[in-house]
């Protein structure tokens, strides 16, 4: 109720023009993210290569290696965004929002690279030892990658969630599989310390395990998205808010999809046949007002208006029965 109070007294818009500004928003926070996360990453590494260079520590020289790496995944994302700003075109009249899911492709592979590498080191420090000098200094180091990628992991998820785009929050999510590969620096420092040379190798191998479970999560979303899936919820959402409209019989054929962070619907709707084009419209206009007000991230909704059956019980539809497949 408070809702649609606010709603009536604040003047509002929903035409394309009016929406463009929001979308503009979501790609500007995701650019900033983005940004920031470059920098706290790329500081995160310069911290670890001088410790590396003390330490001659081989398993930090890959957690840096893998920081520095996970800081460049921002440039795909980067891309993506600025090509998402790019009006539509004839050719690409849906615009250009799908460079995000192309973008979490990519993210999703470096993620799989990730635990290739990490599996390769646990393997072959497994298989030779080494002999790691200035601990301290090296679990310091660690911690520090850990506390980076932490933080860049729950800024990405968050804002990725928030603006609705799937390939930053697939990017947070290899943020935090990197703070795990510190934190395996670390277990192996401390056992390094105590005189188990081994535990760094095991430790490494079960954090493989780890990056591979968060491979699986982040994989899961990209496909989701590529292959034009929705929360079941936002759906139950916008079939309440066709109920609610006035002049709506029924409802049929309600599709959505993603592109980029930006959610389009499209819906049928059965009115009474007996009402002007006007009148019909009207409804139309009504059912996709409710729509955009329903659906979170909702920037644009095609409602078609059907007439219920004539008296005879003709079928509005008859002329296109061939063409359905």
């Amino acid at each position: 109720m408070r809702h649609r109070v606010v709603h009536l007294v604040t003047p509002h818009s929903h035409d394309a023009a009016d929406r463009t500004d929001p979308a503009m928003e979501s790609s500007a926070e995701g650019m900033r993210t983005l940004w920031l996360s470059l920098a706290v990453l790329g500081a995160t590494a310069v911290v670890q290569a001088v410790v590396v260079a003390l330490s001659g520590s081989v398993a930090l020289l890959g957690d840096t290696v893998h920081n520095a790496a996970d800081a460049l995944t921002a440039l795909p994302l980067g891309v993506a965004f600025l090509l998402g700003r790019r009006a539509a075109t004839r050719r690409f009249t849906y615009g250009f929002g799908r460079g995000e899911d192309l973008a979490g492709i990519v993210i999703v592979a470096t993620i799989a690279a990730s635990s290739v590498l990490a599996a390769w080191t646990a393997f072959g420090r497994l298989l030779h030892p080494q002999q790691i000098t200035h601990l301290p200094a090296v679990a310091a180091a660690a911690l520090v990658g850990f506390a980076g990628n932490e933080w860049v992991a729950r800024y990405r998820i968050r804002t990725g969630r928030r603006i609705g785009s799937a390939a930053l929050v697939a990017d947070g999510l290899h943020a935090r599989t990197d703070g795990f590969t510190s934190l395996a620096v670390l277990l192996g420092a401390g056992g390094a310390a105590l005189g188990v040379p081994a535990a760094d190798p095991v430790v490494g191998l079960l954090i493989t395990v780890a990056i591979a479970l968060v491979l699986r999560d982040a994989a899961r979303e990209v496909f989701r998205r590529l292959m034009d899936a929705v929360d079941p919820a936002l759906v139950g959402r916008a079939e309440d808010a066709l109920r609610q409209v006035p002049g709506v019989v029924e409802f049929s054929e309600l599709r959505m999809r993603w592109i980029g962070h930006q959610l389009r619907a499209e819906v049928a709707i059965v009115v009474d046949g007996e009402l002007s084009v006007r009148s019909a419209h009207r409804v139309a206009v009504d059912a996709e007002h409710a729509l955009l007000h329903a659906v979170p991230r909702l920037t644009a909704a095609l409602v078609h208006a059907d007439p219920t059956s004539d008296r005879d019980g003709a079928d509005p539809h008859a002329l296109l029965a061939h063409h359905v497949g």
